[in-house]
């Protein structure tokens, strides 16, 4: 059994029309909302081993905020260029390839693929906002088995609960 997280990034600040989609950061409300998010997971036991993210800088950054509030160290927050603009299969296909010694994942990236990653991995079709955490056990022993299907949604957890 594996658990996959998968994490909609933080609330980015659209404030400066120069920046490149794949630049933009986190906006005030983003810079709390994760780790408060990484807290919750905290609070609760969740022990993440690795964190995979978007190359996106609010992906990023949510990942990092995330990781810092639950004690994982910088070297097991991972960048994976395909995450942006993945969609839920691409997300999924990511998710599919971690290390069989990784129980607990969580994948950082954008919507609609994370909400689309969610309803193609356990059936159960949401609206993920931004910085929400879908927690899914997977029954499966390794990563290469996650399929569609393959996943049961424990629970999603947003910033406004």
């Amino acid at each position: 059994m594996k658990t996959l997280l998968l994490v909609r990034h933080a609330k980015s600040d659209w404030g400066d029309p120069r920046l490149a989609d794949h630049d933009r950061p986190l906006n005030d409300r983003g810079e709390k909302d994760a780790p408060a998010m990484g807290g919750r997971l905290a609070e609760r036991g969740v022990e993440l081993d690795l964190v995979v993210t978007s190359t996106a800088l609010r992906a990023r950054t949510t990942a990092g905020l995330i990781a810092a509030a639950v004690g994982l160290p910088d070297d097991r927050v991972v960048e994976d260029e395909r995450l942006y603009g993945a969609s839920g299969g691409g997300i999924l296909a990511v998710a599919s390839g971690l290390p069989d010694d990784v129980e607990v994942a969580a994948v950082v990236g954008h919507n609609p693929g994370m909400s689309d990653a969610v309803g193609e991995l356990t059936g159960t079709w949401t609206d993920l906002p931004t910085c929400a955490v879908a927690t899914c056990r997977v029954d499966v022993d390794r990563w290469v088995e996650l399929v569609e299907r393959t996943g049961v949604l424990d629970r999603i957890d947003t910033p406004k609960d």
